[in-house]
Protein backbone atom coordinates (compact mmCIF):
# COMPACT_ATOMS: atom_id res chain seq x y z
CA UNK A 1 0.00 0.00 0.00
CA UNK A 2 1.41 3.53 -1.02
CA UNK A 3 2.03 4.94 2.07
CA UNK A 4 1.20 8.50 0.83
CA UNK A 5 -1.83 7.36 -0.80
CA UNK A 6 -5.45 8.51 1.67
CA UNK A 7 -7.99 5.96 3.16
CA UNK A 8 -11.36 6.54 1.60
CA UNK A 9 -12.64 7.50 4.98
CA UNK A 10 -9.88 10.73 5.10
CA UNK A 11 -10.89 11.18 1.88
CA UNK A 12 -14.05 11.74 2.05
CA UNK A 13 -13.62 13.70 4.91
CA UNK A 14 -11.81 16.52 2.71
CA UNK A 15 -14.04 16.38 0.42
CA UNK A 16 -16.40 17.59 2.79
CA UNK A 17 -14.49 20.66 4.54
CA UNK A 18 -14.00 21.42 0.83
CA UNK A 19 -17.42 21.71 0.38
CA UNK A 20 -18.51 23.63 3.39
CA UNK A 21 -16.86 26.78 2.09
CA UNK A 22 -18.29 26.50 -0.87
CA UNK A 23 -22.27 25.73 0.63
CA UNK A 24 -21.70 28.66 2.92
CA UNK A 25 -20.13 30.73 0.34
CA UNK A 26 -24.25 29.82 -2.23
CA UNK A 27 -25.77 30.43 1.10
CA UNK A 28 -24.21 33.73 2.13
CA UNK A 29 -26.17 35.18 -0.59
CA UNK A 30 -29.31 33.74 -0.37
CA UNK A 31 -29.44 35.30 3.07
CA UNK A 32 -28.49 38.67 2.05
CA UNK A 33 -31.07 38.87 -0.28
CA UNK A 34 -33.76 38.00 1.92
CA UNK A 35 -32.92 40.29 4.50
CA UNK A 36 -32.93 43.40 1.65
CA UNK A 37 -36.45 41.69 0.46
CA UNK A 38 -37.59 42.12 3.84
CA UNK A 39 -36.00 45.33 4.43
CA UNK A 40 -38.15 46.74 1.24
CA UNK A 41 -41.18 45.08 2.32
CA UNK A 42 -41.16 47.00 5.97
CA UNK A 43 -40.33 49.97 4.30
CA UNK A 44 -42.38 50.15 1.05
CA UNK A 45 -45.30 47.88 2.37
CA UNK A 46 -47.19 50.58 4.56
CA UNK A 47 -47.22 52.57 1.40
CA UNK A 48 -49.21 49.88 -0.65
CA UNK A 49 -51.15 49.41 2.52
CA UNK A 50 -52.11 53.41 2.88
CA UNK A 51 -53.57 53.32 -0.98
CA UNK A 52 -55.04 49.96 -0.03
CA UNK A 53 -56.87 51.48 3.47
CA UNK A 54 -58.11 54.69 0.74
CA UNK A 55 -61.35 52.09 0.47
CA UNK A 56 -63.97 53.16 2.45
CA UNK A 57 -64.58 49.33 2.87
CA UNK A 58 -61.22 48.15 4.47
CA UNK A 59 -61.54 48.33 8.00
CA UNK A 60 -57.80 48.75 9.11
CA UNK A 61 -56.16 47.22 11.93
CA UNK A 62 -53.22 48.57 14.14
CA UNK A 63 -50.39 46.91 15.13
CA UNK A 64 -51.36 46.44 18.68
CA UNK A 65 -54.47 44.67 17.83
CA UNK A 66 -51.97 42.00 15.75
CA UNK A 67 -50.12 42.00 18.65
CA UNK A 68 -52.52 41.25 21.47
CA UNK A 69 -53.91 38.37 18.78
CA UNK A 70 -50.71 37.00 18.48
CA UNK A 71 -49.94 37.11 22.26
CA UNK A 72 -53.87 35.14 22.01
CA UNK A 73 -54.94 38.48 24.79
CA UNK A 74 -57.65 39.10 21.70
CA UNK A 75 -59.39 42.83 21.75
CA UNK A 76 -62.78 44.46 21.41
CA UNK A 77 -63.04 47.09 18.20
CA UNK A 78 -66.54 47.32 16.83
CA UNK A 79 -65.90 49.39 13.75
CA UNK A 80 -68.37 52.85 13.21
CA UNK A 81 -68.91 54.74 10.39
CA UNK A 82 -67.76 58.28 10.67
CA UNK A 83 -71.20 59.56 10.09
CA UNK A 84 -72.25 57.32 13.01
CA UNK A 85 -69.57 59.04 15.39
CA UNK A 86 -70.48 61.83 17.65
CA UNK A 87 -69.47 65.48 16.61
CA UNK A 88 -68.84 65.77 20.65
CA UNK A 89 -65.84 62.73 20.07
CA UNK A 90 -64.78 64.68 17.09
CA UNK A 91 -64.41 68.16 18.08
CA UNK A 92 -63.27 67.21 21.70
CA UNK A 93 -60.66 64.51 19.98
CA UNK A 94 -59.35 67.39 17.28
CA UNK A 95 -58.93 70.09 20.10
CA UNK A 96 -57.61 67.71 22.44
CA UNK A 97 -54.70 65.99 20.32
CA UNK A 98 -54.58 68.34 16.74
CA UNK A 99 -56.42 71.74 16.96
CA UNK A 100 -54.56 72.46 13.21
CA UNK A 101 -55.78 69.21 11.80
CA UNK A 102 -57.61 70.71 9.32
CA UNK A 103 -54.64 73.11 8.25
CA UNK A 104 -51.91 71.14 7.84
CA UNK A 105 -51.04 68.32 5.49
CA UNK A 106 -50.21 65.64 8.05
CA UNK A 107 -47.29 67.16 9.79
CA UNK A 108 -47.77 70.38 11.87
CA UNK A 109 -44.12 71.79 10.64
CA UNK A 110 -44.44 74.82 12.93
CA UNK A 111 -45.50 72.78 16.34
CA UNK A 112 -42.80 70.13 15.54
CA UNK A 113 -40.10 73.17 14.96
CA UNK A 114 -40.62 74.29 18.64
CA UNK A 115 -40.40 71.19 20.01
CA UNK A 116 -37.03 70.44 18.61
CA UNK A 117 -36.46 73.91 19.73
CA UNK A 118 -37.29 73.03 23.32
CA UNK A 119 -35.50 69.87 22.82
CA UNK A 120 -32.37 71.64 21.62
CA UNK A 121 -32.32 74.24 24.58
CA UNK A 122 -32.61 71.59 27.06
CA UNK A 123 -36.34 72.26 28.21
CA UNK A 124 -38.68 69.51 28.83
CA UNK A 125 -40.57 68.74 25.26
CA UNK A 126 -44.34 67.96 24.58
CA UNK A 127 -45.72 65.97 21.85
CA UNK A 128 -46.01 67.37 18.49
CA UNK A 129 -48.00 64.42 16.83
CA UNK A 130 -50.90 65.06 14.58
CA UNK A 131 -53.70 63.04 13.98
CA UNK A 132 -52.42 61.49 10.60
CA UNK A 133 -49.02 61.01 12.87
CA UNK A 134 -51.05 58.81 15.45
CA UNK A 135 -52.91 57.19 12.86
CA UNK A 136 -49.77 55.83 10.80
CA UNK A 137 -47.93 54.77 13.76
CA UNK A 138 -51.10 53.09 15.04
CA UNK A 139 -51.40 50.99 12.12
CA UNK A 140 -47.79 50.34 11.07
CA UNK A 141 -45.59 51.33 13.67
CA UNK A 142 -44.95 51.08 17.13
CA UNK A 143 -45.20 52.54 20.95
CA UNK A 144 -42.41 54.00 22.33
CA UNK A 145 -40.43 57.25 21.45
CA UNK A 146 -37.43 56.86 19.23
CA UNK A 147 -35.95 58.62 16.46
CA UNK A 148 -35.96 55.97 14.14
CA UNK A 149 -39.80 55.78 14.62
CA UNK A 150 -40.68 59.03 14.25
CA UNK A 151 -38.22 59.27 11.23
CA UNK A 152 -40.50 56.40 9.85
CA UNK A 153 -43.79 57.98 11.20
CA UNK A 154 -43.47 61.51 9.11
CA UNK A 155 -43.08 60.34 5.98
CA UNK A 156 -45.89 57.81 6.08
CA UNK A 157 -48.20 60.38 8.29
CA UNK A 158 -47.64 62.90 4.81
CA UNK A 159 -48.02 60.07 2.44
CA UNK A 160 -51.37 59.32 4.60
CA UNK A 161 -52.76 62.69 4.49
CA UNK A 162 -51.90 63.38 0.94
CA UNK A 163 -54.17 60.17 -0.20
CA UNK A 164 -57.08 59.90 2.50
CA UNK A 165 -59.11 62.51 2.94
CA UNK A 166 -59.70 64.29 6.01
CA UNK A 167 -63.01 62.46 6.87
CA UNK A 168 -61.12 59.07 6.38
CA UNK A 169 -57.86 59.78 8.57
CA UNK A 170 -60.19 60.90 11.53
CA UNK A 171 -62.43 57.95 10.93
CA UNK A 172 -59.86 55.18 11.10
CA UNK A 173 -58.31 56.69 14.20
CA UNK A 174 -61.09 56.97 15.75
CA UNK A 175 -61.56 53.38 15.04
CA UNK A 176 -57.90 52.15 15.79
CA UNK A 177 -57.12 54.21 19.05
CA UNK A 178 -56.74 52.15 22.08
CA UNK A 179 -58.78 53.18 25.21
CA UNK A 180 -58.08 50.80 27.81
CA UNK A 181 -56.66 47.25 27.97
CA UNK A 182 -57.62 45.53 24.88
CA UNK A 183 -60.30 48.31 23.80
CA UNK A 184 -60.13 49.61 20.09
CA UNK A 185 -62.04 52.35 18.22
CA UNK A 186 -64.83 54.69 19.92
CA UNK A 187 -67.58 52.24 19.74
CA UNK A 188 -66.02 49.35 22.09
CA UNK A 189 -64.73 52.72 24.29
CA UNK A 190 -68.27 54.17 24.37
CA UNK A 191 -69.64 50.93 25.35
CA UNK A 192 -66.95 49.88 27.68
CA UNK A 193 -66.65 53.47 29.94
CA UNK A 194 -69.70 54.52 29.60
CA UNK A 195 -72.68 51.65 28.53
CA UNK A 196 -73.71 53.75 25.28
CA UNK A 197 -72.84 53.92 21.63
CA UNK A 198 -70.34 55.94 19.69
CA UNK A 199 -73.43 57.99 17.95
CA UNK A 200 -74.74 58.96 21.93
CA UNK A 201 -72.01 60.12 23.41
CA UNK A 202 -72.04 63.35 25.01
CA UNK A 203 -70.02 66.29 25.15
CA UNK A 204 -68.74 65.56 28.59
CA UNK A 205 -67.90 61.88 28.06
CA UNK A 206 -66.11 62.80 24.26
CA UNK A 207 -64.16 65.30 26.60
CA UNK A 208 -63.30 62.28 28.95
CA UNK A 209 -61.71 60.10 26.48
CA UNK A 210 -60.30 62.56 24.18
CA UNK A 211 -58.07 63.75 27.14
CA UNK A 212 -57.55 59.85 28.07
CA UNK A 213 -56.57 59.39 24.86
CA UNK A 214 -52.24 59.85 26.09
CA UNK A 215 -52.49 57.20 28.16
CA UNK A 216 -55.43 55.51 28.59
CA UNK A 217 -54.05 52.19 30.55
CA UNK A 218 -53.21 55.21 33.57
CA UNK A 219 -56.18 57.69 32.35
CA UNK A 220 -59.74 55.72 32.72
CA UNK A 221 -62.39 57.84 31.01
CA UNK A 222 -65.04 56.49 33.26
CA UNK A 223 -63.23 56.62 36.40
CA UNK A 224 -61.83 60.54 36.19
CA UNK A 225 -59.59 61.87 38.98
CA UNK A 226 -60.05 65.72 39.48
CA UNK A 227 -56.82 66.24 37.02
CA UNK A 228 -58.46 64.25 34.27
CA UNK A 229 -61.89 65.85 35.19
CA UNK A 230 -60.21 69.42 35.06
CA UNK A 231 -58.32 68.80 31.40
CA UNK A 232 -61.54 67.60 30.18
CA UNK A 233 -63.62 70.72 30.99
CA UNK A 234 -60.63 72.48 29.39
CA UNK A 235 -61.12 70.50 26.03
CA UNK A 236 -64.92 70.68 26.22
CA UNK A 237 -64.83 74.33 26.23
CA UNK A 238 -62.17 74.62 23.22
CA UNK A 239 -64.63 71.71 21.16
CA UNK A 240 -67.87 74.41 21.79
CA UNK A 241 -65.76 76.92 20.49
CA UNK A 242 -64.08 75.01 17.20
CA UNK A 243 -66.19 75.96 14.50
CA UNK A 244 -63.59 77.81 12.75
CA UNK A 245 -61.05 74.65 13.01
CA UNK A 246 -63.57 71.82 12.11
CA UNK A 247 -64.76 73.37 8.34
CA UNK A 248 -62.75 70.03 6.60
CA UNK A 249 -65.22 67.60 8.26
CA UNK A 250 -68.16 69.33 8.50
CA UNK A 251 -69.69 72.27 6.87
Amino acid sequence: MDPTSLTPEVEALERNEQLVPTEERRLRPRIIRALLIALVVFLLGPYLLILIYRLDFVRPVSTLMLADLATFQGYDRRWVDFEDISPNVVRAVMMSEDGQFCNHGGVDWNQLQSVIDDAMAGEATRGASTIPMQTAKNLFLWNGRSFIRKGLELPLALALDAVWPKERVMEVYLNVAEWGPGIYGIEAAARYHFKTSAAKLSRQQAALLAVSLPNPIDRVASKPGPGLKRLAGVVDRRARASGDYITCLYD
